[in-house]
């Protein structure tokens, strides 16, 4: 691992900074055992991992407080984690049994989470966007200062409701912070192929909305950008967008053998950009933790990653008349 400096300035303890260590490896150890579950033929249907693009929530989370709102697309592991929630509930939901927080009815794509503000997991393209803005207008009119975080992709970005959305959510000052995790594979399209604009974050200027760019495999510097969209949208400015620039190491979806780009490119990533591996650089060089307290974490990690994947097992088939609850008729 080439050793790196922050694009941030770092001012956070040495609490904070195991803090974000210990999130996104929790991420990422999660996100490796679904994909094991995934392989045994315990996670049906889709399932895409959040392996590599650790630092873009936890490091947004550390800007956000209590009572502000996140939604996204259907990598969403991450985001679940990364607000706090259960990952033993996490992991049922994914593997569709009654211990899921959706009760196993709505694996991946659709799994919620009312107490963390968490509203989606959505498997149609772009479509958090506008319920994004949606959640931000009702703190809006509640007149609180909670702010929405509304996460999509670069794919999404050329999604017409993203520009609808835009613009009403500048036409109505709405605390919701479009975040772009432009990993730079739509599915299997680069973003070279699928765009002709050089920064998706520059498209807001059309409706007069601020925004700028940030490092997504640095915790530290997504945190600081975080927190300066954070206090734009509290004080009654408007929307904001961060167009985090991140990775994903494997593909689309457990089902994508992601032949459009080669082994050496995301080994480089691998090798000189990987978000854990810096903080972990960090911590050892400023002396805030040793080796053997990171292999604690490491081993306390894979324990609660391990209990999640045997509460899984462990816990029932839904009911029947399972289908019938949480419903509108």
């Amino acid at each position: 691992m080439a050793t790196r400096k922050s694009t941030a300035k770092s001012n956070v303890s040495a609490e904070e900074l195991q803090a974000y260590y210990r999130d996104m490896l929790l991420i990422r150890r999660f996100e490796e055992k679904a994909g094991q579950l995934y392989g045994m033929g315990l996670i049906g249907g889709f399932c895409h991992l959040y392996i590599g693009q650790e630092a873009v929530v936890v490091g947004l989370e550390a800007a956000a407080k209590e009572g502000d709102k996140r939604i996204t697309s259907y990598r969403d592991h991450g985001h679940m984690l990364a607000c706090g929630m259960d990952p033993k509930g996490v992991m049922a939901e994914l593997t569709g049994r009654e211990g899921g927080y959706s009760r196993g009815k709505g694996g991946s794509m659709h799994m919620f989470s009312k107490e963390k503000h968490f509203y989606g997991g959505h498997g149609i393209v772009g479509a958090q966007v506008p319920l994004g803005a949606g959640l931000a207008f009702s703190d809006k009119y509640k007149g609180n200062d909670n702010v929405t975080f509304a996460y999509f992709g670069d794919g999404a970005a050329n999604q017409g409701q993203v520009y609808e959305t835009y613009n009403m959510a500048m036409l109505w000052d709405l605390p919701v912070i479009f975040v772009i995790e432009n990993n730079k594979y739509a599915m299997g399209t680069s973003v070279q192929r699928a765009t002709k604009s050089p920064s998706l974050w520059e498209r807001g200027a059309a409706y007069g909305i601020k925004g700028e760019e940030v490092d997504g495999m640095d915790v530290l510097a997504v945190k600081a950008a975080g927190e300066k969209a954070v206090a734009h949208c509290r004080s009654g400015k408007g929307p904001y967008i961060l167009e985090v620039m991140t990775y994903r190491y494997r593909g689309h979806s457990m089902s994508d053998p992601a032949k459009y780009r080669t082994r050496d490119e995301v080994q480089k990533m691998r090798t000189e950009r990987d978000a854990i591996e810096h903080v972990r650089e960090l911590l050892l060089q400023g002396k805030h933790a040793t080796e053997d307290d990171l292999k604690a974490i490491d081993k306390e990690i894979k324990a609660i990653v391990n209990e999640a994947a045997e509460f899984s097992k462990e816990s029932p088939e839904p009911a029947l008349d399972e289908l019938w609850t949480d419903i509108y008729a």
